[in-house]
């Protein structure tokens, strides 16, 4: 009979032996770290090394987590007193770990000025990000910031009552420097090419758009280590939440469910000290470029193929697509005749094993990540995770037909109608935008056309490429005349 009462500070005595849990006194831990955007991705990866490293003993790097968007993470785990359980799951079963990294919870739009308060705060020495790509108001194809962007130019109008990750991050430097207290670190953790750069110059930017001497201090002062993550988290769903609180014995509402892989590769630069996360497996180097422009075209490249294509095909998971005909090829084609050889050499990586791990991981039947998530944001997704690739193979003039199909899968599934004439939930920043481009359009030379001349995702060069162009225009064709399955089939062959 599982007791009605909810996971918390004063269930932890009681939990099953079998599950682990924290065995520091949370009370004594401080925020050293403020991290927007506390999703499932960062609850299932960086909390969890820096749960390692208080365990360890060292209290200074407590995480303050902040929503920019909604209340649900809060209002969640609040009554939690933080805690949450991770569920790492596999073929072989299942481990549960509850996590107490995580001291406070904020919602920015409720209260910008306690975020930026925490963010100013002598205590805080690394501010980091899971935002999402669309999170930092840049245009992916170029890098740089989105100057006409919605929240850039409220946070440009409104400085003490900031809307996006920069907006905050530059105010809440702002408050430091005027404070006399010295800068954070800027931790980006999410999938952007050359991540830490990309955020350095999206801050210098906006802070010069503020005040030039201002732009000048964030330059030259802040610093933004680039990172590589890796884990696999699908969204969590009221059948975890029902199978781990059976398991648990009391109800967590906010449990996040991955799977045993996890990797995280940080450039070796911090202002204000940091925590030993290598305890815990994560990777310190001076460059970490090598191992982001792997992961960027092996797996999250093949993610997106697969979650398009996969969706398209009718098949709910990842791990359902790669039962499906002709997938494992497909991807496996994909990560080492095209996306491998333009890869420089990376320590310790073998691409043949590396892709090898990959698709073990994509096959992992105990996560149902559904190809619908891993299919959102696509505009901001594709720039990094295949045309990148595309450009390359185009420049020393190899084929390119898989690539062409993950782009063309792109773009069949934001017409917003699937293959049974049934609406598709597109969910992008550009959506309404591509929904226009495309209504009405049938054919694949007039849909490539239309959504070519999209230049956040496209740029200005890849709209000029005839080989490009003919590429995806035949293998969009193949996706609107026998649909995906048959293609995918056909390409793999």
């Amino acid at each position: 009979m599982i007791d009605p009462s909810r996971l918390g500070a004063d269930a932890l005595a009681h939990l099953p032996t079998g599950v682990a849990r924290p065995t520091y006194d949370r009370t004594s831990v401080e925020s050293g770290i403020v991290h927007l955007g506390i999703g499932a991705f960062h609850r299932a990866h960086q909390a969890i090394y820096t749960d390692a490293v208080l365990a360890a003993g060292d209290r200074r790097w407590g995480i303050l987590g902040a929503s920019l968007r909604s209340p649900e993470t809060r209002d969640a785990l609040t009554p939690q007193d933080g805690l949450y359980t991770m569920a790492v799951r596999d073929a072989a079963g299942e481990s549960l770990q509850v996590v107490g990294s995580i001291t406070r919870l904020l919602v920015a739009p409720e209260d910008p000025a306690a975020l930026l308060a925490a963010m100013a705060a002598p205590a805080t020495r690394i501010v980091s990000l899971t935002v999402t790509e669309k999170g930092y108001c840049h245009r992916p194809a170029t890098g740089e910031l989105d100057e006409d962007h919605p929240d850039v130019r409220h946070d440009l109008a409104h400085p003490d009552r900031p809307r996006s990750a920069p907006g905050f991050i530059v105010e809440a430097l702002r408050m430091r420097r005027a404070a006399g207290l010295p800068a954070f670190t800027a931790l980006c953790c999410d999938n952007l090419p050359h991540n830490g750069a990309t955020l350095q110059r999206v801050l210098s930017r906006f802070a010069a758009l503020r005040d030039p001497d201002l732009g000048r201090y964030v330059d030259g002062e802040l610093r933004c280590p680039s990172t590589m993550v890796d884990r696999i988290v699908p969204a969590t769903t009221d059948a975890d939440r029902a199978s781990i609180a059976a398991a648990l014995g009391c109800i967590d509402v906010w449990p996040v469910v991955t799977e045993p892989f996890s990797q995280w590769v940080i450039e070796d630069r911090f202002s204000q000290g940091r925590p030993e996360w290598d305890r815990a497996g994560a990777t310190f180097v001076s460059d970490v470029a090598p191992y982001e422009l792997a992961k960027l075209r092996l797996l999250n490249g093949s993610h997106s193929t697969l979650a398009y294509l996969g969706y398209l095909a009718g098949h709910e998971t990842v791990a359902d697509t790669m039962a499906a005909p002709g997938f494992a090829a497909l991807v496996r084609g994909l990560m080492l005749r095209e996306a491998a050889p333009t890869l420089p050499a990376v320590p310790g990586l073998d691409p043949e094993s590396y892709a090898a791990s990959l698709i073990e991981r994509f096959r992992n039947p105990a996560l149902r990540h559904r190809t619908w998530q891993i299919a959102m944001d696509g505009s901001q997704k594709l720039p990094q995770r295949l045309l990148g690739t595309v450009r390359d193979r185009l420049a020393a003039g190899q084929p390119i037909a898989r690539l062409a199909l993950g782009v063309a899968g792109w773009m069949r599934y934001v017409t917003g109608i699937d293959e049974q004439q049934r609406p598709i939930d597109v969910r992008d920043p550009l959506a309404d935008d591509l929904r226009r481009r495309t209504a009405g359009l049938t054919s694949a030379e007039a849909l490539v056309a239309a959504l070519l001349a999209v230049e956040p995702v496209f740029g200005p060069d890849l709209p000029q490429s005839l080989l490009f162009r003919s590429a995806v225009e035949a293998a969009l064709s193949s996706l609107l005349h026998h649909g995906a399955a048959a293609t995918v089939a056909q390409t793999s062959a």
